[in-house]
């Protein structure tokens, strides 16, 4: 039977091991989630969004947009689970698991809707590369954005092939009678890396779509539009993904298991363990909380231990 003096040991090293390492990991994502959120608001400031509004065509395709929410949302995560492990606030606490639990559940829901809703999908995909083709020239981080889909990503030109990039008013073939020299082009992302080229043409683009443009242009631009490449891509990647996916998860659980059970045997160290019981617990685990993170195990036991301490205080 294990002293008081032994307990308190043992239950203050499992609480301060979960503090610090709550702690420390949390302070890493409250950085990044202030520098992406950080970015963001620079890039709009570059571009003088903030006073003029009315620029924002479509702010849920803005690059800039999304790097704002996404680090904002990463930086109240990162604050909740940092703040409350370090000054042991059960209530942040209980917050930063919560709000893991939201974002697992989300996840979880966009996936599964992926799945049954492909079309849905490929449509609203489709959507918002036509906007982004239509605004190609006007805001320079969706023009990057697409560039980077089109040249490093998927190799490929427009949404079904080059004849897309018409929708643009630069790119139309009717604006050579404006004067435009990148009418009946596509931008340079589209074009093939050519044989010991140093240096991006950045006019190679211009006049493949014309009818009597000289040479194959199949040799010149990508003829495969991005919407059948986006196609392939999850296609090839779906097995890997989801193998790793479900490795990483099957890990977090483990992890989970394992310091749940040393929680269990270091406070209650006066019942033996049951070895079924531990199997049992994996096997749940594994099939019905096998997207679980460990932050969320991490926080919980934290509370735990909290209030272990609070209840002992009151005797």
């Amino acid at each position: 039977m294990p002293t008081n003096r032994k307990y308190r040991r043992d239950h203050s090293e499992v609480s301060c091991c979960l503090k610090y390492l709550i702690f420390g990991f949390n302070v890493i994502f409250w950085l990044t989630g202030l520098g992406i959120m950080a970015v963001g608001i620079w890039a709009w400031t570059e571009k003088d969004t903030f006073s003029n509004l009315q620029r924002l065509t479509n702010v849920a395709l803005d690059p800039a947009f999304i790097l704002i929410v996404a680090g904002a949302v990463t930086f109240i995560i990162g604050f909740t689970g940092c703040v409350g492990a370090l000054r042991e606030n059960t209530v942040l606490l209980s917050a930063y698991a919560i709000f893991l639990a939201i974002l697992l559940l989300l996840e979880m829901t966009a996936g599964i809707l992926g799945f049954i809703f492909k079309d849905w999908i490929k449509q609203q995909a489709t959507g918002g590369f036509q906007a982004f083709i239509v605004h190609y020239r006007d805001d320079p981080d969706q023009q990057n954005l697409i560039d980077w889909i089109q040249e490093g990503w998927l190799q490929c030109c427009g949404i079904e092939g080059p004849k897309d990039w018409d929708r643009n008013i630069y790119f139309n073939c009717s604006s050579a009678e404006v004067g435009s020299r990148e009418a009946c082009g596509v931008p340079f992302s589209c074009c093939k890396p050519q044989p010991n080229e140093i240096i991006k043409n950045k006019q190679c683009g211009y006049d493949v779509r014309k009818p009597d443009y000289p040479g194959d242009r199949s040799m010149v631009v990508y003829e495969r539009g991005c919407l059948r490449a986006g196609e392939e891509w999850v296609e090839y990647n779906l097995i890997p993904v989801a193998g790793a996916t479900v490795g990483i998860a099957i890990l977090q659980v483990q992890l989970r298991i394992v310091i749940i059970t040393f929680y269990y045997v270091t406070t209650f160290s006066a019942r033996p363990p049951v070895s079924w019981a531990c199997y049992g617990i994996k096997g749940v685990a594994v099939g019905i909380a096998f997207l679980q993170i460990l932050g969320i195990c991490f926080a919980q036991n934290l509370r735990a231990d909290i209030f272990a301490q609070k209840s002992k205080w009151g005797r």
